[in-house]
């Protein structure tokens, strides 16, 4: 996966003291110089709480054996963790200053641990699996980054397989890390062929480790750079309320970014009230910890609700929001904030969000103030924009404050417990733990039966996207062995009578951009519109998977339109003309109309239907003109 860049690496690492630091080049304890720690972009590190600790050394142990997890992080360390681009969760392991490796979720198989040689050398000792010993004459190509051959294994542990992280040693030592490509009993019997494909083979030096310091500790040294920031986050908002004449407030979702948020605000003498947006779909603590916030500090809480039904409602119109199809948040969570800021601050209203650019590109590129275009009358700010995560938490620790329970559960972000946008590592945490996942898992799977799709659907969420990458696609396959090209196959609805359609539209608070989203009454016929919409422009088809995206527009075959953009009159202009040609192609009733008006002759009627037949120029006096399908069916398309 491509490495992402949003912002500046800030980590640096006191090797005397051991400490973690921000932007330091010098340590404030112990006066030494310190050095940037390497970590993947976008380099939004967080601390790594006691249970994702005990999960990383179950894994490992799972890998090589007892007691490799406590090699790896002994008892007392400050380890950090940096999620990394991946195809489903990574996260880099920081220990001792460096990255001993990274924690990987593959579907279908769980949890990875990927070893570096920091990782390695502390493993190598004490592991009782996952070994291939390797004959020292080996060890100069293997240094040169080599593969080792199976010429060259002398030994491995009896439980290898192909497939296996493992850990390549010689005379006792760690020497490379990397992929078996054989079981250990063809690898040391064959004599030729691939044994192990090195990963990481750069020989590395163990840090000779003095002082294990504690988090109190590190908050200490890091006081000093800490306090700058705060200082010019305090100085940010009081000249941004200074210079908007608005009731101000603290837009508060329960996350991590949000609390600190709040807490600057407060650091700079202002009791700002707190709006909260219950989506309906919050975990049961986020609630609660949004009003224990409250209460505590003594601030005015605004909670604004989506309405009852807003999401499981409308789920038998639009079917199971995805990724790319985020219907819910325009009922649940764009809906209840402009009503609850209309009701509340109808002159409008200064709000404080927690908006870091490490989250996303979008934010990355988003101003630290901005008028919101979907939400009259709300300025937006955020203090925090140029934080990275461990800003985040060295302050939040710093105050002493208590924060979402779910973060020491190990999710690293907060939000609705079925969001598509989650990985399926977080997935797997909230259906074990989440009491309201189990009303979700139920309606997935009454989707999933009523449209014939396959146990994988559910079982690996697919659901999360209407198009599924074809990266995900191809590890499912060779996980399960099975052709799984056809997800969406026998994803029909059958119905009759006028085709009507639902739609939702505005702006996407997950993604920052206006889109809409609109579900069809009942299944299109997808090769016919694909031929009609070439009259939109150059489109892409998808017969197999059974998709067309023209001009931005995407209709599935199972009835679902998506329209996305950054200006709302030429997003809606583009859906309205798609729904115009779905109606057109769907209920077609043969009269040659739009046929006399094509100046081309590229349009004739095939099974009593029209069809274009040749070239389009995109004169479109065809649809300019009246249609029996269209002209009397505005009621049930409303925009």
């Amino acid at each position: 996966m491509a490495a992402v860049r949003l912002g500046k690496n800030h980590l640096r690492w006191c090797d005397d003291c051991n400490l973690p630091l921000l932007e330091r080049r010098g340590c404030p304890v112990c006066g030494t110089d310190t050095r940037e720690v390497e970590v993947t972009p976008p380099a939004d590190v967080r601390p790594a709480f006691e249970r994702d600790i005990l999960q990383v050394r179950e894994v490992v142990d799972q890998q090589f054996g007892e007691g490799s997890g406590l090699a790896l992080i002994p008892d007392g360390r400050v380890v950090l963790l940096n999620k990394v681009p991946a195809l489903d969760r990574m996260d880099e392991v920081i220990v001792d200053g460096m990255v001993v490796g990274a924690l990987r979720y593959d579907l279908g198989r769980g949890y990875v641990f990927i070893n570096r040689m920091q990782g390695a050398k502390r493993i190598a000792p004490v592991m009782t699996k996952g070994r291939v010993v390797s004959d020292l004459g080996a060890l100069p190509f293997i240094r040169e980054g080599k593969n080792l051959m199976a010429p060259g294994v002398i030994g491995a542990s009896d439980s290898v397989r192909k497939g296996d992280e493992v850990i390549v040693v010689a005379d006792g030592d760690a020497i490379a890390t990397g992929l078996a490509r054989m079981d250990s009993e063809e690898m040391v019997a064959a004599g030729k062929g691939m044994a192990v494909k090195s990963k990481w083979t750069k020989d590395v030096e163990l840090p000779e480790i003095t002082r294990n310091p504690s988090w109190d500790e590190v908050l200490e040294a890091n006081s000093e750079v800490l306090t700058k920031w705060v200082a010019e986050a305090v100085d940010f908002i009081k000249n941004t309320m200074a210079a908007n004449d608005l009731p101000a407030i603290v837009s508060f979702s329960g996350g991590k970014d949000s609390l600190a948020t709040l807490l600057l605000t407060m650091d700079a003498g202002e009791r700002l009230p707190i709006l909260f947006v219950d989506t309906g779909l919050e975990f049961d603590e986020t609630v609660e910890h949004v009003k224990e916030v409250a209460e505590k500090h003594g601030l005015e809480l605004i909670i604004e609700s989506a309405p009852v039904d807003a999401f499981f409602g409308n789920l038998p119109h639009f079917g199971p929001p995805a990724k790319d199809y985020r219907w819910c948040c325009k009922t649940n969570k764009l809906g209840p904030t402009v009503g609850a800021i209309m009701r509340n601050f109808p002159d409008g209203v200064l709000s404080f969000i927690g908006q870091r650019r490490y989250e996303s590109e979008a934010r990355r590129s988003k101003s630290r103030v901005w008028r919101n275009p979907w939400t009259p009358g709300q300025v937006g700010a955020s203090p925090i924009q140029e934080w990275n995560a461990l800003h985040i938490w060295m302050y939040i620790l710093s105050k002493g404050e208590d924060f979402n329970p779910w973060y020491r559960r190990g999710l690293d972000r907060i939000g609705c417990f079925l969001c598509p946008a989650s990985d399926m590592a977080e997935l797997e945490i909230v259906k074990g733990e989440s009491s309201r996942y189990g009303q979700w898992s139920d309606c997935l799977r009454q989707h999933m039966v009523s449209r014939g799709l396959p146990e994988e659907w559910e079982e690996y969420a697919l659901w999360r996207w209407k198009k599924v990458p074809q990266s995900i696609r191809e590890e499912l396959e060779a996980f399960t062995g099975k052709d799984l090209r056809s997800l969406r196959k026998g994803a029909q609805m059958e119905g009759e009578g006028r085709l009507e359609m639902r739609l939702q539209e505005g702006v996407s608070p997950c993604v920052l951009g206006y889109s809409i989203e609109g579900a069809f009454s009942r299944s299109i016929d997808i090769r016919r519109l694909a031929n009609l919409a070439s009259i939109m422009g150059e489109v892409e088809f998808n017969e197999e998977d059974g998709w067309i995206t023209v001009d931005d527009v995407t209709v599935y075959d199972e009835g679902v339109v998506t329209s996305k953009g950054t200006s709302e009159e030429i997003v809606r202009k583009k859906a309205m003309r798609m729904q115009e040609l779905v109606l057109r192609s769907e209920e077609c009733v043969g009269c040659s109309l739009c046929i006399a008006r094509c100046p081309r002759g590229s349009l004739e009627l095939r099974e009593g239907r029209v069809w274009l037949t040749g070239g389009c120029d995109g004169c479109h006096r065809c649809t300019d003109g009246p249609c029996p399908a269209t002209s009397f069916r505005d009621d049930d398309f409303q925009m």
